[in-house]
């Protein structure tokens, strides 16, 4: 039974899911807003979601600790450093709902559902 398991494995192993959760993390952080698969959207709503509510309950010193294992130091960087400086501020008084997922359509390719994920 699953009993109180949420995990979604999105048929990965875990250090390419971990890889591809960090990396939409920091893609959405930047661009704040990304395309993508609906099953990966809604793991990556939940990631998010966790990871500024750590944010916003840390100081500033303890958060820069937590980022590493939340959000990938993308080549293009800032995206911890926007986190910390304008999206904490942002969302200081929100305790959920940080991100909207709207359907798009289905891939061409392989018919699989895409959706847009944004920053509310």
């Amino acid at each position: 039974m699953r009993h109180q398991k949420k995990l979604k494995k999105l048929g990965l192993k875990k250090s390419h899911r971990d890889s591809l959760m960090k990396n939409l993390v920091a893609d959405l952080v930047l661009y704040e807003t990304v395309r993508t698969t609906a099953n990966r959207a809604k793991a990556l709503s939940s990631r998010f979601d966790r990871l500024m509510r750590l944010v916003r309950t840390k100081e500033k010193r303890e958060a820069i600790r937590i980022l590493p294992n939340y959000c990938a130091n993308s080549a293009h960087g800032g995206a911890r450093r926007k986190i910390i400086d304008e999206l904490k501020a942002k969302y200081e008084k929100r305790t959920s709902g940080l991100t909207r997922i709207t359907r798009i359509g289905m891939r061409r390719g392989d018919n699989a559902s895409l959706v847009q994920i944004q920053l509310v």
